[in-house]
């Protein structure tokens, strides 16, 4: 039984990758009079996208008979938290002015609401797993000083709900401005609360309903700027890697020559660039255990972020199928922990490393340990900011378990193939028993400048990209256009490995052998670009506020970036490894 257990978490994870929460009717068919399931979700801070909270921690009218939704993993981890809203909402059923509820604010309730208002809070509804949204109240600034401010509470909802023969088609929320509830005084109030309901044939096709929410980020205009930016990043790639190839190209066809010429002409003649340390240059970089989890966390991410991008150009992030990107995310890095267990314990075993157990655990915590110590602090502000972001109980469970069942045992065998594959280091020239000593160099052949100048390029071709990308995850915007994205990457791995080459060649030139760790941290420089963008995006760009969504944004971003760190790093690496071992394969070293 227990060897069951692995391939049933595995299955029912798969399963509910693809699965989204239907309604009640999972056809999605109604007769008239049918009840349409209504679900509200949550409410929060319309500029604080984490800060989300219950849609009943506010006293609104609770429905008699309130029940909550069972989700799926990866909606819990995107925060929704479904309940019965106190609305009925009948298929092809018109109402008017439709009372839900009388009831009295206590002073608490009173200064909840206006806390609320004050904050820009806003509610999220699905109605036949379409998403609604709408404020909850409005701020009349009529006096300049903000003690003058007036709170206004919204007591009537219209719902303008669009079908096409037997079939929910759309739904939009609008609040009547003129029914307003006073809560800036800190008094008990007497409110009712209304609802409209108007029903509107179309003539728009069931499968098309979801077409609106993707079309926001498709617009002309959106259009314009993201192939403006593709553009920019191409004349980008296509300058770099044409000066990059031509002045490589001319400089190694006259070093090939030269060297060539020195041997025949003089044996004795001392050498010079990076033909006189060839004896070192493939020596073992210090570290090697970590340098080899490294390259297998970072080969990990690199397949984790090839299969999201297959499933999205595939249609499988469409518009609020709620979680199923979480969802990917958990499953996809689970069944390739193996790649990251197998690429870390053979490439250990080809620098001679001994210890390849130590390398495995190494491997397995580089990332998830950052990750485990950053969710543990979020969550627990989460806890005592009683938001729906706070995972429960459960869902630790499930993903504690998948980590054990799927994750540790795939890393495991994934590390026994890789030290059984006896694969040796391809090393076109012998390493000397001494290494040689490296001469003084200027300040900008450092490490940190020569990062900072690797990182700025490739940086450059995603920055514009990078705005909506994150307008899309920390803010209310809907980003569809992965092709474009898909592209923008394919740009970004181009101009990082080009990038990386270059600077190692002159590093060589210079006669500093010690490329292995160098072209991985240029490599992966620019996820430290990225992470100063976080704190331009934050101030400059958001009106993102309060400690939690702070913690979070540059918690999260923080683990965001040292994945692109340990992905374009190991991108980096090995496209250095490859360039040097084919210039000095075109060379006879003695």
């Amino acid at each position: 039984m227990a060897k069951m257990n692995p391939l049933f978490i595995i299955a029912f994870i798969i399963s509910s990758l693809f699965s989204t929460v239907r309604s009640d009717s999972s056809d999605h068919r109604y007769k008239e009079g049918d009840l349409v399931p209504l679900f509200a979700n949550k409410v929060g801070p319309f500029h604080n996208p984490s800060e989300t909270y219950r849609y009943f921690d506010l006293p609104f009218c609770v429905p008699d008979h309130l029940k909550e939704k069972k989700e799926a993993l990866g909606e819990v981890l995107n925060g929704d938290r479904l309940v019965s809203a106190p609305y009925q909402l009948e298929f092809q059923r018109d109402k008017d002015s439709l009372s839900v509820c009388k009831k009295t604010l206590t002073k608490e309730d009173v200064g909840k609401f206006r806390s609320a208002v004050r904050k820009d809070y806003y509610f999220q509804m699905y109605y036949d797993d379409l998403p609604i949204w709408g404020f909850i109240g409005k701020v009349d600034k009529e006096g300049k000083d903000p003690s003058d401010y007036r709170y206004y509470l919204y007591k009537h909802i219209h719902f303008d709900i669009f079908y096409n023969k037997d079939r929910v088609i759309e739904i939009n929320v609008r609040t009547d401005q003129n029914a307003l509830v006073d809560v800036t005084e800190d008094n008990e109030v007497e409110a009712e609360f209304f609802y409209t309901v108007k029903w509107k044939e179309t003539n728009t096709p069931f499968e098309k309903r979801m077409d609106k929410y993707s079309q926001s980020s498709s617009l002309p205009h959106h259009l314009e700027i993201h192939w403006f930016s593709i553009i920019n990043s191409c004349v980008t790639v296509l300058l770099l890697t044409g000066f990059l190839a031509t002045i490589l190209m001319r400089v190694l066809k006259n070093d090939f020559v030269k060297y060539a010429h020195d041997e025949e002409t003089a044996e004795d003649q001392e050498e010079t660039g990076w033909k006189y340390i060839h004896g070192d240059v493939f020596r073992f970089p210090k570290f090697k255990s970590v340098f080899a989890a490294a390259l297998g966390s970072g080969t990990q991410l690199f397949t984790l972020t090839v299969f999201i991008f297959i499933l999205a150009l595939v249609g499988v992030f469409y518009p609020y199928n709620r979680g199923a990107l979480f969802t990917a995310l958990v499953v996809i890095y689970a069944l390739t922990s193996g790649i990251a267990g197998y690429t870390a314990t053979s490439f250990y075993c080809q620098l001679e490393g001994s210890n390849w157990v130590r390398n495995l655990i190494l491997t397995g915590c580089l990332f998830c340990g950052p990750l485990f110590l950053t969710f543990c602090f979020l969550n627990t502000v989460a806890i005592v900011y009683n938001a729906t972001a706070a995972l429960p109980f459960g869902t630790i469970v499930v993903i504690v378990l998948i980590w054990t069942l799927v994750t540790s045992p795939l890393l495991v065998l994934g590390g026994i193939a890789g030290k059984n594959s006896k694969a040796e280091f391809q090393a076109p020239v012998r390493t000397t028993k001494y290494p040689r000593e490296i001469p003084p160099l200027p300040w900008y052949r450092g490490t940190i400048p020569q990062m900072a100048m690797a990182g700025f390029l490739p940086f450059s071709a995603i920055y514009i990209e990078l705005y909506y990308i994150f307008a899309s995850v920390w803010g209310h915007r809907i980003y569809t256009i992965y092709s474009i994205l898909f592209i923008v990457f394919i740009i970004l791995l181009i101009v990082t490995a080009f990038i990386t080459v270059a600077l190692t060649y002159f590093q060589l030139a210079a006669e500093d052998h010690e490329w292995w760790w160098r072209s991985f941290l240029c490599g992966g420089s620019t996820g430290l670009f990225i992470y100063a963008y976080c704190l331009y995006y934050y101030y400059a760009r958001s009106d993102m506020s309060g400690f939690m969504q702070t913690s979070f944004f540059f918690g999260y971003m923080a683990c965001i970036c040292y994945g692109f760190f340990l992905m374009l790093g190991t991108v980096g690496f090995r496209a250095a490894l490859f360039f040097v071992r084919h210039i000095y394969r075109s060379i006879k070293c003695e």
